[in-house]
Order: C-alpha cells, then structure tokens, then sequence
C-alpha cells in the first residue's frame, strides 16, 4: 500500500533519528509498503539559527528505501509558528496515499490533508497526538487559545475522516479526549518503542562483554544505566549521589547523554568510581550500552528512553507519573513516587539483594516488554494491521 507521514506539527525533521516518525516508515517499508514523509525545510542542529538549519525544498530517498519530501514554510514569521506550508495539498495528489498517518494534529495545513480525503474518501487517515499535560498546555494561553480552540479546531476537522487517534502515553490519550473532544471510540494508545533490529539477542553477550571491557567495568558487577538530555527535572544527579551512598564497590551506575549549563558542575562532581559519566551516545550505541546493564533507571520526566530501556528487555524503575505507568506489562519495573537520593537508595538496594525479585522482573522485562515495545509491531498496529 502507499503510505504518507505527514510530519508537520513540530518545526523539524531529522533523517535517521530513533523517534517514532523516523522508525514506524522504515518498518512499513521493510514490510512491502511503498512510504513517503512529508515534513518541512527544518532539521533541529545546535549550531543553527535558534537551533535547526534550513535545508533546501525537494525530495530524496533514504537508505531504507523511505522516500522524504521537504515543503517550505509559506513567508511569514506568523506562519511558522501555526505551521502553513507551500505545496501540501498538490504533494499529496502526486503521492496519492492509501494511507496518511499524521504525526500530531496541531498545524492548520491539516486543512489540506481534510480537503484531499473528502474527494479521495477510501483513504485511511491515522493521527497520533505527542501533547500532554505536563509537555504542553501549561499556562492559560496555551492551555485555552492554542489547544481548546486552535488545535481542537484542527483535531476536529479532520475526526470525520479519521480511523484512529493515538496517543503515544495513556496521559496523551486522555489529552485528546479531554482537551480536544474526539470521541472515545476512535481514541487508543500506541505505544512508542524500541528499533526492533538495533536488538539483537544471540549477540547479547559478545555485546555485554565489549562494552564492560571498555568502561572497565566486570563481568560480576550490577551495571544500572540512565542518560538522556541531563537537566534537573530528569533528577539523574539524585541517582548518581544515590549509587555513591550505596558504597557497594560491585554496584556501577552508567550515565550518558548532556547535562545542561545547570548541570554540568553537578555531574562532574559526582562523577565517581562508582558511577562513570559517558557523554553522548548515538542511537545504535544507547541500545548497545542498554545490553551490557542490569537495570535502567529514570527518576524524572518522561522520554523514549523509557520505552527503548524496556523494549530492550532490560528491568527498570521510574518514576510514577499519572498516565505514564504503561512501560509496566506486568513486573518488569518499579516505580518510585519523588525520586529522591534517599528512595532511590532503598529501592535499589532492594532490587540488587533481592535476586529473584530481580530475575522475575527480567523475566517479565524479556518475554512481554520486547515484544509489546516493538517498532517492527507498532509499525503495523498504527495502520490497523495484525501483528507477528
């Protein structure tokens, strides 16, 4: 089937990132589909002009066989921000989808994507919805300008046409259902995940052992993992004093993405023999270093992260967030209610004396977690396909 991404409602697209739009097409493809992404002239790079450069309108093909096309925002400061482009409604014609899946609902050229599917009305339309209360929404303009009138306004022109809305937390589908008023039966959640191939099991070892060797660390150690963007909300330096109090010379706490300005000076403070800070890794080398560690561990805000961690069949523990509790598929994880120096230690402690609690929830972790968060599976349930 022909399938169009239409990724219009953030500001930038990057080829080959491990987000959800980069990963669902490239499975798609793999499974036979022909895949084309729609998206704008702007990738994000901390060296441009307010952080993303702009590349030149065209289309090129991936090397996963992806095919992009970058339309231009239409000339106006005011028009980037409500995200109107040059050329939608002709680029879909040319493409002429079966399917358009449409990565968030907030941009008011979704008027284009209504326009083409009320003449072309056997095209299947999915949209998912990243927004949630604690990423958007927070203070009065936001929350009633913006989202209760300007996107519900879009959310809702295109709901006739719509088979699914996902949200991609159980928190972002109820924002769909609270803030944007879609009917209860045509929201469900789609669960981001982990880049199926970048998982390989029967290397699981060779993968484990490299890795250790090269941070030093042995084979006999506990190795807890966290990273990601490093700022205080994420509370990683309440993890890294937590794994420094704990003073068991066998337990080692990995650390790895950049700390903001705030931060820079805690990390390196903390940084230990215990704990060993790793700076950026790749998208290929966080899932290496996931399989060379016992357990992750996320005492902040959300991320993909956690999603990748329990998709990579590895245990772990976050902190409890209201609609965020869906990476539990029964015991693999555990969840701490603030994240403290002092209730990270004692749940630590606790999993790493308890070895069957710990092999249960790696049990659990590998047999249901790899599976669920499956990119190769959520490709095909985002488009109402069964999955292997």
């Amino acid at each position: 089937m022909k399938i169009v991404h239409v990724c219009l409602a953030q500001p930038y697209y990057n080829d080959y990132w491990g987000y959800q739009e980069n990963i669902i097409p490239k499975y798609q493809k793999k499974d036979g589909h022909d895949v084309t992404v729609i998206t704008s002239v702007l990738r994000y790079d901390v060296k441009g002009s307010n952080g993303f450069r702009e590349v030149n309108p065209g289309s090129y093909v991936l090397t996963d066989g992806v095919k992009v096309v970058r339309i231009p925002y239409k000339r106006s400061p005011l028009n980037k921000r409500l995200r109107m482009y040059v050329g939608l409604y002709e680029k879909l014609c040319a493409e002429k989808p079966e399917i358009i899946f449409v990565h968030g609902c907030q941009f008011l050229d979704i008027r284009h994507i209504v326009r083409y599917v009320k003449v072309n009305r056997n095209v299947r339309v999915y949209v998912d919805n990243h927004a949630d209360f604690v990423n958007s929404a927070r203070n009065f303009v936001s929350r009633n300008v913006l989202h209760r009138w300007l996107w519900r306004y879009c959310a809702k022109s295109i709901e006739p046409f719509t088979c699914k809305f996902y949200g991609v937390l159980p928190a972002r589908v109820d924002f769909l259902k609270q803030v944007y008023n879609i009917s209860e039966c045509k929201v469900d959640l789609l669960v981001m995940g982990a880049d199926t191939e970048k998982i390989n099991l029967d290397k699981w070892h060779n993968t484990r052992t490299t890795i250790r060797q090269k941070l030093t660390l042995d084979e006999d150690d506990f190795v807890i993992i966290t990273g990601g963007k490093i700022d205080e909300k994420k509370k990683i330096h309440c993890l890294m004093d937590a794994v420094n109090r704990l003073g068991d010379d066998k337990v080692k706490l990995i650390v790895f993405g950049l700390p903001n300005n705030e931060m820079k000076r805690v990390v390196e403070s903390l940084t230990s023999s215990a704990t060993r800070y790793v700076g950026w890794l790749s998208a290929d080398e966080v899932y290496d270093y996931f399989l060379a560690s016992d357990l992750a561990v996320f005492p902040g805000t959300h991320s993909v992260l956690w999603e990748q961690a329990v998709g990579t069949g590895l245990p772990a523990i976050f902190k409890k967030w209201d609609g965020m509790t869906h990476v539990d598929v029964g015991g693999n994880c555990m969840f701490v209610e603030e994240g403290t120096v002092e209730e990270l230690l004692l749940v630590i402690e606790s999993v790493v004396r308890d070895k069957n609690h710990y092999n249960k929830m790696k049990h659990v972790a590998v047999t249901k977690g790899i599976p669920y968060f499956s990119y190769a599976n959520i490709a095909r349930v985002a488009i109402g396909e069964k999955t292997t």
